[in-house]
């Protein structure tokens, strides 16, 4: 057996996509979804080349994927942030992008292409945001809640005209987190 054969080519990308997503802290079903290995094969590769590399401090974590928005709009910083992820995954083409704002598809999430893309666009924001706010698994959270219908849609800012994530739910100012955020840094003027 050859490493290079064509005929372990997909194993061998499946094997290091998984070993990437691990390096990010993915959890196993996020993993699992995007390699197709199986639970035992994540958790003997996490045991195998990460748990006694006791100084690259690597967590696995346990439980459940987070499934809410909220935290993704919470306040302008993490707005901010959720805006360059969805604009990166539409530059790595995991969503498009309509003209009413909302973000669909361009595939199914799942897949090794589809994982590939996306640590692509995370590790592309963890180097222009140090240090992120979103991990690995709420930017997971956010490409799922920007192709749900009726989660979170890009909206226009009124001042600048930029876009930006909001909540669908939520009462919109119609400006972006920048405009929010500089807003905020001015000193109150003297009356």
């Amino acid at each position: 057996m050859r490493l290079t054969d064509d005929r372990y080519a997909r194993e061998r990308v499946q094997f290091e996509l998984a070993l990437r997503m691990i390096r990010h802290e993915a959890r196993t079903m996020t993993i699992r979804t995007c390699t197709g290995l199986s639970d035992d094969r994540i958790r003997k590769l996490y045991a195998t080349y990460f748990k006694p590399n006791e100084h690259l401090k690597i967590k696995r974590r346990r439980g459940k994927s987070p499934r809410q928005t909220a935290f993704l709009v919470r306040n302008a910083q993490n707005q901010f942030e959720s805006t360059t992820l969805v604009i990166l995954f539409a530059l790595c083409a995991l969503v498009r992008v309509g003209r009413d704002g909302q973000t669909l598809e361009t595939s199914s999430n799942q897949g090794l292409e589809t994982g590939l893309r996306f640590c692509r666009a995370y590790e592309t924001y963890t180097r222009l945001h140090s240090p992120p706010r979103l991990s690995f698994e709420w930017a997971w959270n956010l490409l799922g809640a920007v192709t749900r219908p009726h989660e979170l849609f890009l909206s226009s800012c009124g001042r600048c005209e930029n876009v930006y994530v909001q909540d669908a739910l939520a009462l919109d100012p119609h400006f972006c987190p920048c405009c929010r955020m500089k807003a905020a840094a001015r000193p109150a003027t003297a009356i």
